[in-house]
C-alpha cells in the first residue's frame, strides 16, 4: 500500500479512537499529521505521545495551554492549535492525502468542507455534514476532484455490497432499493407508557455498539437512522422512495442492496467499527482490522422487522425532512442537537425530543440554502427556536 498521512478530527471520540487503533496496526502505512479532540486534553496528549503528530487541535485558548503544558510534560514536540480556522487548515493542509471526519454534530462541517475544497481522501463519519449541507457538500467534493468514503457502518455495507463502477444511477445497475438496518435501540420493546420516564442513563446503554453519549441517545430515538436515510440519499444518489429502513436487533448485517432481478446483497460481521475504518483506510485493499471474525455457529437468529413510527416518531420527521428536501434536513438537524443536549442535561423528556423537532420543523424557514454561511445562518435560527421551545416545557 502506498504511504497515507492522515488528518483525524475527533480522535478522542469512539471513532476516532478506533481510526487510531486500526492505524497502530499498520505503522508503515500510516503516519498522523494531526489529531484534533475538542476538550479531551488528557486523552489527546496521550494519543500525541503515542502517534507524534505534527499539530494537534482543541476548542479554545484554555484547552490549547492545558494540552501544551501536558506534551512539555511528556516531551513530546507536536503543536497545539486551537479553533475553527484550525480545524480547516489541518484538514486543508498539503502534506494531508486523509481525513478522518468524525465531529459529531453540524460542528464538523466547515472542515469537512475545506477537505472537499482541497480535493482530499475525506473518510466520512460525519453524517450531519451531508444532513446539513447534503447538496453543497458533494458538489463541492466533485468539483474538487476529492473522494468521499463512507464510515457510517450502513453506508460502508451498502458502499461494499454497489457494483463497484455505481455511476450513482440505481437504474443502470439493476437496483430496486437501498436496505439501511437499525438495532431497535435499547427500547424496541420498552411498554410506551413507560417511555415518559426514560433516564439518559437508560438512552445512552446501546445493545449491540460502543458509541458516544449523543449517538447513543440518537439510535434509541431512532433520528440516528432517520439521519442516515438522508445521508444515503446524498452519498449514492438515491431517490427518498428507494430507500428502506428495517429493525435487525442482533446488528450481524449493516445494511443490504435490493436489486431487480430478485437478488438482496448484503455485507455482514461483528458489530465493530474498526471494520468499516480498516475498509476504508485500505483500499483498493483488504487490512487488518484487530475485528474477530463472525462466528455463524453462535448466532441463535437473524430477526427482522418494519419500524413503527408510533415508537420511534423521530423517524418519521426525519422521512418527513428527506422528503420535503430543501433546509428541512438542516433545521431537523439542528433541532434534534439541542433536544439531545437537553435531554442530557436532564432538562428535557426523552419524549420532548421529538416535540422539540416537530415545532422547528413547523416555523417558517427557507427552502433552498447554497452557501455555506446561509446554511449555518439556518442552524443558528433553528437551534434559537429549539431552545426557546424548550425554556415553555
Amino acid at each position: 500500500m502506498t504511504r497515507q498521512t492522515l488528518t483525524i478530527l475527533g480522535s478522542t471520540g469512539s471513532i476516532g479512537v478506533s481510526t487510531l487503533d486500526v492505524v497502530a496496526r499498520h505503522p508503515d502505512t500510516f503516519q498522523i499529521f494531526a489529531l484534533a479532540g475538542h476538550r479531551q486534553t488528557e486523552k489527546l496528549a496521550a494519543q500525541c505521545v503515542q502517534f507524534q503528530p505534527q499539530f494537534a487541535v482543541v476548542a479554545d485558548a484554555e484547552c490549547a495551554a492545558d494540552l501544551a503544558g501536558r506534551l512539555k510534560a511528556a516531551g513530546c514536540a507536536t503543536e497545539v492549535l486551537h479553533g475553527t480556522q484550525a480545524l480547516i487548515d489541518v484538514a486543508s493542509a498539503a502534506e494531508v492525502t486523509g481525513v478522518m471526519c468524525a465531529i459529531v454534530g453540524a460542528a464538523g462541517l466547515p472542515s469537512a468542507l475545506a477537505a472537499a475544497k482541497a480535493g482530499k481522501t475525506i473518510y466520512l463519519a460525519n453524517k450531519e455534514t451531508l444532513v446539513v449541507a447534503g447538496a453543497l457538500f458533494m458538489q463541492t467534493a466533485k468539483a474538487n476532484g476529492a473522494t468521499v468514503l463512507p464510515i457510517d457502518s450502513e453506508h460502508n455495507a451498502i458502499f461494499q455490497v454497489l457494483p463497484r463502477d455505481y455511476t450513482g444511477r440505481l437504474n443502470e445497475h439493476g437496483i430496486a432499493s437501498i436496505i439501511l438496518t437499525a438495532s431497535g435501540g435499547p427500547f424496541l420493546h420498552t411498554d410506551l407508557a413507560a417511555f415518559d420516564s426514560i433516564t439518559p442513563a437508560q438512552a445512552v446503554k446501546h445493545p449491540n455498539w460502543s458509541m458516544g453519549r449523543k449517538i447513543s441517545v440518537d439510535s434509541a430515538s431512532m433520528m440516528n437512522k432517520g439521519l442516515e436515510l438522508i445521508e444515503a440519499h446524498w452519498l449514492f444518489n438515491c431517490p427518498p422512495d428507494k430507500l428502506e429502513v428495517v429493525i435487525h436487533p442482533q446488528s450481524v448485517i449493516h445494511s443490504m442492496v435490493r436489486y431487480r432481478d430478485g437478488s438482496v446483497l448484503a455485507q455482514m460481521g461483528n458489530p465493530d467499527m474498526r471494520t468499516p475504518i480498516a475498509y476504508c483506510l485500505g483500499l483498493p485493499e483488504r487490512i487488518e482490522s484487530g475485528v474477530g471474525a463472525l462466528d455463524f455457529g453462535s448466532l441463535a437468529a437473524l430477526t427482522f422487522t418494519v419500524p413503527d413510527f408510533n415508537r420511534f416518531p423521530c423517524l418519521k420527521l426525519a422521512y418527513d425532512a428527506m422528503h420535503a428536501g430543501g433546509s428541512a434536513p438542516c433545521v431537523l438537524n439542528a433541532a434534534n442537537e439541542e433536544a439531545v443536549t437537553a435531554f442530557l442535561d436532564k432538562r428535557i423528556k426523552f419524549t420532548d425530543i421529538p416535540r422539540v423537532v416537530t415545532h422547528c420543523l413547523e416555523q417558517d424557514f427557507s427552502d433552498c440554502l447554497s452557501d455555506t454561511d446561509s446554511l449555518l445562518a439556518q442552524d443558528k435560527e433553528s437551534r434559537a427556536w429549539a431552545q426557546a421551545f424548550m425554556a415553555g416545557l
